[in-house]
């Protein structure tokens, strides 16, 4: 059975994917250490390292047709890895061999055929690795990860949040799904929300793309997620959005950056949504609560929010009030 991000637990028969309780028990399992994210702040080499092999990964995902997901998926190994290994010397053929790994396991959790050497053959650098290279790659990401391969992202909680808000029409949960999911792919280029549980993570940017795109609904929204007891303080859920909504602001900026060098899973997943996507109504919203003033903050948001609402079907007056 093909790996389903938003179902992680599906091998398990006394568990149910549905049930937030039973991935909230096991997340921490998939958190960062403390140490790596000081070193991503501190250290500019680090930092660089990370970024260059997110490219690679990026630019090897395309290649081999994984999907934007499982694209995600890789970048969640390296991260896990550098985590618990340390962030190696930036050496360009450890960082490709590391960026080929990562996709050929995630490639392996989608369950598919692949065939990585032909890009590696065609990539300017020159670097061709053979099988046994990359399998003692491959047997050293799994170890460190103790082959806990079924990763919990932020993806595994968007059922569970989107469950609670009251949207009946199939085009508003996708939108909202769709806004959702894009923000989500753009934070993992940088290391902004990095420290938070996948959760919370799932938590924040469904509430930026609910404000973006249902402004009038956004109160119910936030007031749903807020009630509901998946086992993290409103204080971290506030800290976290203030992050996605800087995200929201500055990081296309990153994420264009980042499509100069290749094509990111952001990148892949417009293409993925254009044949659904049309024209949208903006509204600001309203409202007095900390996450509602830190979501209006600034008029270049909405700027950049115009270009994304333009394309997108919704009309307000057919949203249900809550």
């Amino acid at each position: 059975m093909e790996f389903d991000l938003e179902n992680p637990l599906t091998h398990l028969q006394d568990l149910h994917s549905s049930d937030a309780s039973s991935l909230l028990l096991i997340e921490s399992d998939h958190m960062l250490s403390q140490s790596y994210l000081h070193s991503l702040q501190a250290s500019p080499s680090d930092f660089a390292v990370r970024r260059d092999t997110i490219s690679l990964i990026s630019h090897c995902s395309s290649n081999s047709n994984i999907g934007p997901h499982f694209s995600y998926l890789a970048v969640n190994y390296l991260d896990r890895f550098f985590s618990i290994q340390g962030v190696p010397q930036p050496k360009p053929w450890v960082l490709r061999l590391l960026a080929v790994a990562c996709v050929s396991l995630a490639a392996k959790m989608k369950q598919t055929d692949h065939n990585l050497f032909d890009f590696m053959e065609q990539s300017n650098e020159g670097f061709i690795f053979d099988p046994q290279t990359l399998h003692r790659m491959e047997v050293l990401i799994l170890g460190a990860l103790k082959w806990r391969m079924r990763s919990i992202t932020p993806f595994s909680f968007i059922p569970f949040f989107i469950s609670l808000f009251k949207l009946r029409d199939p085009p508003f949960l996708q939108a909202l799904k769709a806004r959702a999911t894009k923000i989500i792919f753009i934070a993992q280029n940088g290391i902004e929300v990095l420290e938070f549980k996948p959760s919370v993570i799932a938590a924040a940017a469904l509430l930026s793309a609910s404000h973006e795109l249902f402004p009038i609904q956004y109160p119910c929204f936030r007031k749903a997620i807020l009630e509901c007891s998946y086992g993290n303080t409103e204080e971290m859920l506030v800290k976290c959005f203030e992050r996605v909504q800087e995200i929201v602001i500055n990081g296309y900026e990153r994420g264009l950056e980042m499509e100069e060098r290749s094509d990111t899973a952001a990148n892949v997943l417009d293409h993925h949504f254009s044949s659904s996507e049309s024209e949208n109504t903006f509204m600001p919203g309203r409202g007095s609560s900390s996450l509602m003033n830190r979501a209006d903050k600034g008029g270049k948001k909405r700027k950049v929010m115009a270009g994304y609402c333009k394309n997108q079907t919704v009309r307000m007056s057919q949203i249900q009030q809550c």
